[in-house]
């Protein structure tokens, strides 16, 4: 791996959503391969990217542990790679179909992205730490840091910081520092980031130097303030949750909102669809706003953590007009997507079918 980072060129068709800092939007209407061609991953930034180079870089692994470890990125590299595809999608994708709008990046359909990861195990390195007795969580530390007046002001300037349960941490979550067999570029997260399959983006942090285990729950701002809802408990008041695992989710690529499709021939309608801990086993598509709906052929095979592409063959009407196409997924552990968002989830977790207005004629 290069000492400096590789300032691979963005593609011209990303959708710049936010110039400074930079949130990229990949154009979802262009989908076509399993993994996101190199320039065209969705980026979301919170603060300006951290200028870092391999030879300097170090991660620190502190907090409750029996070895604090100070690792270069030739020890990562020194330990057995893995390599795991993984869908990321930001918490907040399809904010723009919400209704009244609400504060955040305005993203449309591509903040939603595949890659093929390689790194070292989570896991490996809390072994290679030793935990102590009381571990509860793992708190993830990035480089990037900045101050935010929303949705809180910040006292200064804080780092980007997440935090998962052991158990989770223990499980699948990679240490990357390749991303489709190259290193990551610097948007990306250069040289290491966290990779959490199955939980939405803002859980795989970004250009990585430290991870703290602790006894008690993490209460930083991105875990409390920001990336958080409201979620019921029992007969209490509703209380506020971290964001964690992703919800089922089908979107469709093409046609493309606005596009128009030649009344009374036939047109293949297609997508993805993902979730979070289980599988997608089923997609339908609705030709009709919702009134009825029809099972859509899958095109990949059933995996974890990996969206599922998926084509409709659908024979257009005529006479012309403003028809509205739907799409849901059904996924292995029983869960279909909602008829509605619902306020308690606020600006996140947008996974009601997203109307696409196409027109016939």
């Amino acid at each position: 791996m290069p000492d400096t980072p590789v300032h691979a060129p963005v593609s011209p068709a990303m959708i710049v959503r936010q110039s400074s800092p930079a949130n990229l939007e990949f154009p979802f209407h262009t989908l076509s391969e399993r993994l996101t061609p190199p320039g065209q991953f969705y980026v979301r930034s919170h603060f300006p990217v951290p200028e870092l180079n391999a030879e300097e870089w170090r991660l620190e692994v502190g907090g409750l542990v029996g070895q604090p470890l100070c690792l270069t990125l030739a020890d990562l590299q020194a330990m057995t790679p893995h390599t795991v595809t993984v869908t990321l999608e930001c918490a907040g994708n399809s904010r723009s179909f919400l209704t009244p709008k609400v504060a955040g990046v305005a993203w449309d359909l591509g903040a939603v992205s595949t890659a093929e990861w390689t790194g070292v195990p989570l896991s490996a390195v809390l072994e290679r730490a030793g935990l102590q007795a009381g571990a509860r969580e793992v708190v993830l530390c990035g480089a990037d840091r900045g101050c935010l007046d929303e949705p809180a002001k910040t006292p200064g300037i804080i780092a980007y910081e997440r935090s998962l349960p052991l158990n989770k941490a223990q499980t699948d979550v990679l240490l990357a520092y390749a991303m489709n067999g190259e290193p990551l570029t610097p948007q990306h997260g250069y040289p290491v980031r966290a990779i959490v399959p199955g939980w939405y983006g803002m859980a795989s942090v970004k250009w990585l130097t430290g991870i703290c285990v602790t006894d008690t729950p993490f209460q930083g701002f991105f875990q409390t303030l920001d990336y958080s809802y409201w979620e019921s408990v029992g007969s209490l008041s509703p209380q506020m949750t971290p964001l964690s695992v992703m919800q089922a989710k089908a979107q469709i690529a093409r046609p493309a909102p606005g596009e128009t499709v030649a009344a009374g021939k036939p047109y293949v309608i297609m997508g993805a669809a993902w979730t979070g801990e289980a599988k997608i086993i089923r997609v339908e598509i609705s030709t009709d706003g919702g009134q009825t709906w029809a099972e859509a052929e899958l095109t990949d095979p059933a995996e974890a953590h990996v969206w599922r592409r998926w084509r409709y063959l659908w024979h257009a009407p005529d006479p012309s007009g403003t028809v509205t196409l739907l799409a849901r997924a059904t996924d292995s552990s029983g869960q279909t997507q909602p008829t509605k968002h619902t306020p308690e989830r606020g600006k996140y977790m947008i996974t009601f079918p997203l109307p696409i207005a196409v027109m016939v004629e």
